[in-house]
């Protein structure tokens, strides 16, 4: 998991989500809303960033609001999850959540075919959806403590 640039931005004692469990959340929950072409890579050997990128696409401005509402809601009320940022809008037609380790692309279809991103970082592995379901109900995820710092 990487920690956070800004000091006291987030506690690293704090018990966190382990990252490629959040970010296939993270591709559930935009699913849920159906959600067109949800991807993730795994940009953990190309980024000092972040581990993962969700990439999903909505159709319209109410479709991505529903994607973007879906996503933060349920992280927020079944895990406490809550983005350190969020840029851009769905009136922008792209809208980015970041859980520090998951950077979460909610965008248009034509905004996702200009900008490219899965070309852009075409080096890392996507993450394919294991054959049982990932998310059933709150208390069968799994949650871990952060790592130390080294």
């Amino acid at each position: 998991m990487k920690s956070s640039l800004l000091a006291g931005v987030v506690d690293p004692t704090a018990i966190s989500m382990e990252s490629r469990v959040l970010a296939q959340y993270c591709r559930e929950f935009a699913e849920n809303r159906k959600a067109e072409n949800v991807v993730i890579l795994d940009v953990r050997e190309l980024s000092g960033v972040t581990d993962y990128f969700v990439i999903a696409t909505g159709s319209s401005e109410p479709h991505l609001r529903a994607i973007h509402d879906e996503i933060t809601d349920r992280l927020r009320e079944d895990y406490g999850e809550k983005p350190s940022g969020t840029e851009g809008s769905v009136h922008s037609s792209w809208v980015v959540l970041d859980y520090i380790d998951v950077m979460v692309h909610v965008m248009r279809e034509e905004v996702r075919t200009h900008f490219d991103l899965e070309g852009l970082w075409g080096d890392a592995p996507k993450i394919r959806r294991s054959s049982a379901k990932t998310v059933s109900t709150p208390a069968s995820r799994t949650r871990k403590s952060a790592p130390a710092k080294e």
